[in-house]
């Protein structure tokens, strides 16, 4: 059988490729960026490319987004994007309150979506997203350590945001991409990306000052987190947060088991789970002053991505700009999916990105592999109990490290942007939505709650479309 039109792509020659131009012009997106060599295999005219297998040496010659590998370095190039994105992905339902067995199991199967879903067009990995933190925790008002007993709230606002997030990607599939990129340009996707990091510090903090040996503890974290990111090379420091969590457990145990210092860990669940087993399923709650405080996130995600699909394009040399509706489309159905069984909503991982930075492997048949080997450790209780043992002070330690490290990543879009501070135009968005973010300012729109993420990344927007028209207007 044929695969399925795909009215985005070009089928052939030199007449494609203007029309593939003049179609990304119209849409508003920058044809110069994007106008790499056309590829007849991968801008087929059909859903999927065109596969074919790697005939270069892996020494010299980076593996296209449609060349596929033999199985046995898929299988350990697939393992290795599975460790790439495992601290994270388990990390953002610990500090959520959700089932991190789960979550690993959700994003191995949501990655597979994915990859159906854009035709193995865009090499990404989906784990656990983290812009969700903030909304999830106000919503159901966690307090940091152990099960989210609201948890069933919080799934019906990510449900109603993957929800979103799709029409979204529907809507771009249609018009294009470049009303987005008016919409939300650097210097406010800098901005929202900043006050995810920010808004989520006094939390953070507060989780780790109980006691001075959990704030001890959660120094050491950092401070072993930080060490195998500065001091490791390669592999070992795309594991950063996995091998510094570990550095600091065995520390951890040291001291309560051992030296009788701080709480034990308490290892009985560990013994009591099975090897093998399916994890709790629950059933999302649909209130709407949770869905008016988490479906917001649907603009972070937009932003987030976008930047990740751009740096992919540049990657590849590949047209993936033209299918970047279909990635939005598929990261919202995943994360509606996945919230809809119990697990946390998705996006895509720059540490992945990082992961083929390095590897000059970009072959989505990667992926498929990375989502099976989540998928099998997702469905081992005994494997999500150890997760569950390990002490809040070291979650917080890692939290601290990644939410500075989000916080970062917002100023960077800035400099990489070359965003001009002397236009007030652009100081007064990021000084209003910085503030705004960090310190919870929160509107309420009726009698629900946007929360400071919400109020912020709502005024990023606004004030950038009203200076924008100003602009235009002179």
């Amino acid at each position: 059988m044929p695969s399925q039109k795909d009215p985005s792509s070009t089928s052939d020659n030199s007449a494609q490729d203007l029309s593939t131009q003049n179609a990304l012009e119209s849409a508003g997106i920058d044809s110069a960026a994007t106008n790499y060599p056309h590829n007849p295999d991968f801008e087929n005219g059909r859903w999927f490319p065109t596969w074919r297998p790697y005939k270069g040496d892996l020494d010299r010659d980076p593996v296209g987004i449609n060349d596929y590998l033999p199985p046995s370095k898929s299988v350990l190039l697939g393992i290795q994007h599975t460790f790439a994105m495992f601290g994270a992905t388990v990390l953002a339902p610990l500090l959520m309150g959700f089932d991190p067995n789960l979550a690993i199991l959700m994003s191995g199967i949501c990655t597979v979506m994915f990859f159906m879903i854009t035709g193995g067009r865009m090499p990404s990995y989906l784990g656990s997203s983290f812009a969700f933190i903030g909304p999830v925790i106000a919503v159901t008002a966690y307090a940091g350590a152990g099960f989210n007993d609201n948890l069933n709230v919080a799934l019906g606002g990510i449900m109603a945001c993957g929800i979103i997030y799709a029409l979204i990607g529907l809507l771009v599939m249609k018009t294009g991409t470049g009303w987005i990129e008016r919409l939300m340009p650097p210097i406010v996707t800098g901005a929202i990306v900043m006050i995810i990091g920010l808004n989520l510090a006094p939390v953070t903090i507060q989780g780790v000052s109980a006691n001075q040996f959990d704030a001890w503890m959660a120094t050491l974290t950092v401070l072993l987190i930080s060490g195998v990111a500065v001091f490791t090379r390669g592999m070992l420091r795309r594991l950063l947060l996995l091998v510094g969590l570990v550095l600091s457990y065995v520390a951890y145990f040291v001291m309560t088991n051992i030296l009788g210092f701080g709480t034990a860990i308490d290892f009985s669940t560990v013994a009591a789970a099975s090897w093998f087993g399916l994890p709790s399923i629950h059933t999302p709650r649909f209130e709407m002053s949770a869905i008016i405080l988490i479906a917001p996130v649907a603009f972070i995600l937009v932003a987030e991505n976008l930047g990740h699909f751009k740096a992919v394009e540049g990657m590849t040399k590949a047209r993936v700009t033209p299918y970047m509706g279909r990635a939005f489309l598929a990261d919202g159905l995943a994360t509606t999916f996945s919230a809809g069984f119990g697990g946390t909503g998705v996006t895509t991982y720059a540490e992945n990105i990082g992961v083929m930075a390095v590897t000059k492997v970009y072959s989505t048949t990667i992926f498929v592999v990375a989502g099976l080997v989540a998928i099998i450790l997702g469905l081992s209780p005994k494997f999500g109990a150890i997760i569950q043992t390990i002490p809040a002070a070291l979650l917080g330690g890692a939290s601290i490290v990644v939410f500075g490290l989000i916080t970062v990543a917002g100023i960077k879009i800035w400099i990489d942007s070359h965003i001009d501070f002397s236009k007030n135009s652009n100081l007064i968005i990021a000084a209003v939505t910085v503030i705004m973010g960090t310190g919870n300012f929160s509107l309420h729109l009726g009698g629900f709650d946007l929360g400071g993420i919400g109020t912020a990344t709502l005024a990023a927007i606004v004030l950038n479309a009203l200076f924008n028209q100003s602009s235009e207007a002179k």
